[in-house]
């Protein structure tokens, strides 16, 4: 499957569509697709949406009922220009995602900017 967010593809929303436009497009890395369609059976549908409606809307807010950590460091570095820092979100004390968001994010030089949301990295294990 080809995109123009490749190796990215779309993170839909745990349990259907959400109440409310997304403001942020989320992607999840193609390593962690598998990851991703477990979440709901790891965490909860209830967490897992929170965490989708958390950073569908507000990635760089701190959450409500989750802790979140931005990373220092080489780990938390930017993927690049426009790009926050790597941010670790703990939906459980055994589940763990990291995601980076852009505001203005163009597939191509003269594209349509847009805010996206990557998930980098998803961890089901203690730390």
């Amino acid at each position: 499957m080809s995109s123009s967010y490749d190796p990215m593809r779309p993170a839909r929303r745990p349990g259907g569509k959400p109440d409310v436009t997304p403001l942020y497009r989320v992607l999840v890395h193609r390593r962690y697709l598998q990851h991703y369609s477990q979440l709901v059976e790891r965490v909860g549908l209830q967490q897992a949406q929170q965490f989708w409606d958390h950073i569908s809307q507000e990635p760089g807010k701190p959450a409500a009922l989750a802790s979140i950590t931005i990373l220092k460091g080489s780990a938390g570095r930017p993927q690049g220009p426009g790009w926050s820092r790597t941010h670790h979100y703990e939906l459980t004390s055994k589940a763990r995602v990291d995601y980076q968001y852009h505001d203005e994010y163009t597939t191509q030089p003269d594209g349509d900017p847009h805010p996206v949301v990557v998930i980098l990295t998803i961890s089901f294990g203690s730390h």
